[in-house]
């Protein structure tokens, strides 16, 4: 698998992905989705940014892939799309750890 280059429409979506976590608030964001569907008031009160701009940073989340929609009466729920967010977001917290303890990869 490694051996082949992914095609460039993957490595753009790839890197769009990866530009979408380029951003404090939306890993936070992210990171409580995966857990649970959530609506825009509480996602502002759990990382204590406002409604405006939460609800910005979800619909780039939203376009990206990353993030998914559905309707509960007058509220939207989000949450994370899929296994693969989750182990995407697991992967890079784990990476960040390993480099802010020094731990190394694999015991």
């Amino acid at each position: 698998m490694w051996q082949r280059l992914p095609g460039g429409d993957h490595v753009d979506a790839a890197a769009e992905s990866f530009r979408m976590l380029a951003d404090p608030t939306r890993i936070r964001l992210l990171w409580l989705l995966c857990g649970a569907e959530l609506d825009v008031g509480e996602l502002a009160t759990a990382v204590g940014a406002a409604r405006p701009a939460v609800s910005q940073h979800l619909a780039k989340l939203r376009m990206t892939g990353l993030v998914s929609t559905r309707r509960d009466g007058r509220r939207a729920l989000y949450r994370a799309r899929g296994g693969h967010v989750r182990r995407l977001l697991a992967e890079s917290v784990e990476a960040a750890d390993h480099h802010l303890t020094g731990r190394p990869d694999h015991p």
